[in-house]
């Protein structure tokens, strides 16, 4: 039985010391990854990651809350990267009102993420977006263009949910669902066809091991939950989500 984590950092520092054996017990356990690039120096390590190890795969983005501190988004530079061997995805890009409360901030926010967008028409690879706190400008800006992707780590609301879903977009679920019950009624309410397993390791460790570092194997404890809400076989939510990875990567 394969599972597929598709959104995990193991290029970030918190695997400075092991990173190899995390990799190589995830892939043994028959988890195979995705490297999300958050800037462009964790882009280039996960890029590094991927064509290093079977099995692992990356995408390239600029993360909304490490746009001030660089000030723009450089389209040739990522799009060079984008169109890397094993780079499967344009991510992760979107946008952070939890951590951007000024709205100058968050229109900033928004043109940048509109520069993007129109990169992702041009690249045609499938969108890892990062929305906290910022749903409905998410749905009114994508809603524009004609693109694919998948909400990364969703915790919005069951309506928020199905208008993302009726955009044809996927979400992603991760280990904040074994602990927190509010989205209970979201992860039974989404069809199975429309989901992506992920853990956002080292972050958003599932129960049981909440308040360790995460890793990209534990994403089992992810489908083992949904299994769970949804009344599904275990086998069904690993074979179906592996699937649903595939056909959006293109893997």
């Amino acid at each position: 039985m394969e599972f597929f984590d598709s959104h995990c950092h193991p290029q970030f520092p918190h695997y400075d010391k092991d990173r190899d054996e995390v990799i190589k017990h995830a892939l043994k356990e028959s988890v195979f990854m995705i490297c999300i690039g958050a800037d462009l120096e964790t882009s280039k390590k996960g890029i590094e990651l991927a064509e290093k190890y079977e099995g692992v795969w990356a995408t390239a983005g600029l993360h909304p809350t490490a746009i001030p501190q660089q000030k723009d988004f450089d389209s040739k530079t990522y799009e060079k990267l984008l169109n890397s061997e094993k780079v499967v995805g344009f991510g992760e890009i979107g946008l952070d009102y939890y951590r951007t409360e000024k709205i100058e901030d968050q229109e900033f926010q928004k043109q940048k993420f509109k520069k993007q967008l129109d990169l992702a028409v041009k690249i045609d690879k499938p969108l890892v977006i990062h929305c906290r706190d910022a749903h409905l400008n998410m749905i009114q800006l994508i809603r524009n263009y004609s693109l694919r992707g998948v909400i990364h780590s969703f915790t919005g609301t069951l309506e928020e949910a199905k208008k993302y879903l009726d955009l044809g977009f996927y979400l992603g679920f991760n280990g904040i669902i074994t602990f927190a019950k509010q989205y209970d009624e979201i992860v039974k309410y989404a069809p199975l066809e429309n989901i992506l397993l992920e853990t956002d390791a080292p972050y958003l460790t599932p129960l049981p091991f909440r308040g360790k570092r995460n890793e990209p194997a534990f994403v089992k404890y992810i489908a083992e939950k949904i299994a769970e809400l949804k009344s599904l076989s275990y086998s069904q939510v690993a074979e179906k989500t592996s699937e649903n990875t595939k056909k959006l990567f293109n893997l």
